[in-house]
């Protein structure tokens, strides 16, 4: 699986792990990456099935293996405690992460991420399940933009998302690695295990989020034992782009606030 590092070489260094959602590209944190480097040794990879990762997924596939794929990949560079921030699916996986590798993982930060999938989101999941099945790729890749981003920002940047339409077109997972990492994500439910997550989790929401409802990231916080909620006004699905300066305020500002707990440096 594809890693790369960057931002601080000391190996001591605070380590923060960028898990991106759906499209699995690390290139997702472009937004976040400058102020990051300057206070962790940050770690971006391409999920299995994506960009630099190229593999033929299994028809079982599972959040399960997401996880354990990623913990495999990190100790390969001997990276063994870190906190992780995921954008909807990669916070899905942060937090599996934690619940299998409870002594790896110390925060969690889970971006426009739910309990478990809301009706709606399942509802725009199908819409773009059929779309990729009945239309093709390319009508699939072009009305991504419409559940990442609000249309106000869309319209101020359309050459930048023509753009991001051609590079998405020539670099698509494939039809059967998008469909079995859907499926996956939309079987994700942590009801069962929330109370058992202890470590810090900042789960944060905007409020304009076409594709996952805010009040799903209201929900998450209320059943995890120790998490707070930060919701941005607008920004869409992915407000880590869009409004990605005061993203990274709240984002630092939760990090420098929040202790790292104890049991995360055992074993």
């Amino acid at each position: 699986m594809y890693v790369e590092i960057s931002g601080l070489r000391d190996n001591d260094a605070p380590t923060l792990v960028l898990s991106a959602g759906l499209g699995g590209s690390g290139q997702f944190w472009l937004p976040q990456l400058a102020v990051l480097q300057k206070q962790f040794r940050v770690v971006q990879y391409d999920q299995r099935g994506t960009g630099r990762s190229q593999d033929t997924l299994p028809e079982t596939y599972h959040l399960t293996d997401m996880a354990a794929e990623l913990a495999n990949a990190l100790a390969e560079h001997d990276i063994t405690h870190f906190d992780i921030m995921g954008h909807a699916l990669g916070g899905l996986i942060g937090m599996q992460l934690a619940l299998d590798y409870p002594q790896r993982v110390n925060r969690i930060v889970v971006i426009n991420g739910w309990l478990s999938l809301h009706a709606h989101t399942r509802r725009c999941f199908q819409v773009r399940q059929d779309l990729l099945r009945h239309v093709g790729v390319e009508a699939f890749v072009r009305a991504q933009p419409l559940f990442l981003y609000p249309a106000d920002w869309m319209a101020e940047h359309a050459e930048r998302i023509e753009a991001e339409d051609a590079l998405n077109l020539a670099h698509f997972q494939g039809t059967d690695n998008l469909l079995r990492r859907l499926q996956a994500l939309m079987k994700a439910d942590f009801r069962p295990l929330a109370a058992s997550l202890h470590h810090p989790v900042l789960a944060i929401c905007s409020q304009d989020d076409l594709l996952v409802p805010w009040h799903c990231s209201v929900a998450l916080q209320a059943a995890l034992p120790d998490a707070s909620l930060l919701t941005l006004p607008r920004g869409g699905h992915a407000m880590s782009v869009t409004e990605a300066d005061h993203f990274n305020n709240l984002l630092l500002n939760w990090l420098s606030d929040t202790a790292t707990p104890r049991f995360s440096q055992a074993g």
